[in-house]
C-alpha cells in the first residue's frame, strides 16, 4: 500500500515538472514583445533612461545566472540562459530604437558656446579627445579692445625738486647717522674685547708668578732640609769615628 502511494506521488511530481518545463520553453508571442517595447518607449524620455533600464535588466539577469538559487535545478539554469539571450536581443533592439528617436542626446555631448567651440577629435571606448577653439570677437561687441596710450608725464616744479632734494638729504643724514652709530658700537665692542683680553692676560701673569714663587719657596725649603739632613749624618759619622779611635787607643794601651 505504501509503495503504491509513493509511486503515485512520484508520477504526479514528474507530471508537474513536465508542465513547468513546457510552459517555460514555450516561445513568447510577438504581440507581447511589441506591447512591452511600446510601453518602454512611452515611459523612457531620452536614450539615457533606456541605457539605464538596459543596464538594470542586464545586471539582474546576470546576477541570476552568476548566483543561481540553491533550489533551482540544472534544467532551469539552461532555460534561464535561453531567456537571458532573448532578453539581451530585446534590450539591444530597444536601445537602437531609442537612439533613432532621440539622436540629440549624444550630439549634446560636444556643444558650442558663445565664445568658444568644442570639436571632437578622437573617440574611443576608454575616453574621448576634443579640441577647444576660441572665437574671435565680433565687430558688434560692446567692449572696445584698444591699446591705451602711456600716461603723460606731469611737469615737475621747482618746489617738488626742492622737496625731493630735502628728502634725499634727510635720507643721507639718517644713513650717515646709522653708519656712525654702527661704527661706534663696533669700536666699543672692540674696546671691550681688548680690555677683557688684557685683564685675562694680567690675571694669568699674576697667577703664574704666584705659582712660580710658591714653587721656588718650596724648592728652597726642600734644599735646606736636605742640607740639614746631610750635615746631621756627617756629624753622626764624625762622632762614630771618634768613638772608634778612642776605643782603639784604649786597647793598644792595655796590650802594651
Amino acid at each position: 500500500m505504501r509503495g503504491h502511494r509513493r509511486t503515485e506521488a512520484r508520477a504526479r511530481g514528474r507530471a508537474r515538472r513536465g508542465e513547468r518545463a513546457s510552459q517555460s520553453a514555450r516561445p513568447r508571442p510577438h504581440g507581447a514583445r511589441r506591447v512591452l517595447l511600446t510601453q518602454w518607449l512611452k515611459a523612457a524620455p531620452p536614450s539615457a533612461a533606456c541605457d539605464q533600464n538596459c543596464g538594470a535588466a542586464d545586471t539582474d539577469t546576470g546576477k541570476a545566472l552568476l548566483h543561481p538559487s540553491p533550489h533551482q535545478p540544472a534544467p532551469d539554469m539552461a532555460k534561464t540562459a535561453v531567456a537571458y539571450k532573448e532578453k539581451m536581443k530585446e534590450l539591444s533592439l530597444v536601445s537602437l530604437i531609442c537612439s533613432c528617436f532621440y539622436p540629440e542626446a549624444k550630439n549634446n555631448l560636444m556643444g558650442e558656446f558663445e565664445d568658444m567651440e568644442v570639436k571632437p577629435i578622437n573617440k574611443r571606448a576608454s575616453g574621448q579627445a576634443f579640441e577647444v577653439i576660441l572665437k574671435s570677437p565680433s565687430p558688434t561687441a560692446d567692449v572696445n579692445y584698444s591699446i591705451g596710450s602711456p600716461p603723460k608725464k606731469r611737469d615737475v616744479s621747482l618746489e617738488d625738486i626742492q622737496k625731493k632734494l630735502e628728502a634725499a638729504e634727510d635720507r643721507r643724514r639718517c644713513q650717515e647717522a646709522l653708519v656712525m652709530r654702527t661704527l661706534a658700537e663696533k669700536r666699543e665692542h672692540e674696546r671691550d674685547v681688548l680690555l677683557k683680553a688684557m685683564e685675562e692676560n694680567s690675571n694669568f701673569s699674576r697667577m703664574a708668578e704666584e705659582k712660580l714663587l710658591l714653587k721656588m719657596e718650596q724648592i728652597k725649603e726642600n734644599r735646606e732640609a736636605y742640607l740639614a739632613a746631610m750635615m746631621e749624618r756627617l756629624q753622626e759619622k764624625e762622632r762614630h769615628a771618634q768613638v772608634v779611635r778612642r776605643n782603639k787607643e784604649m786597647r793598644e794601651e792595655l796590650t802594651a
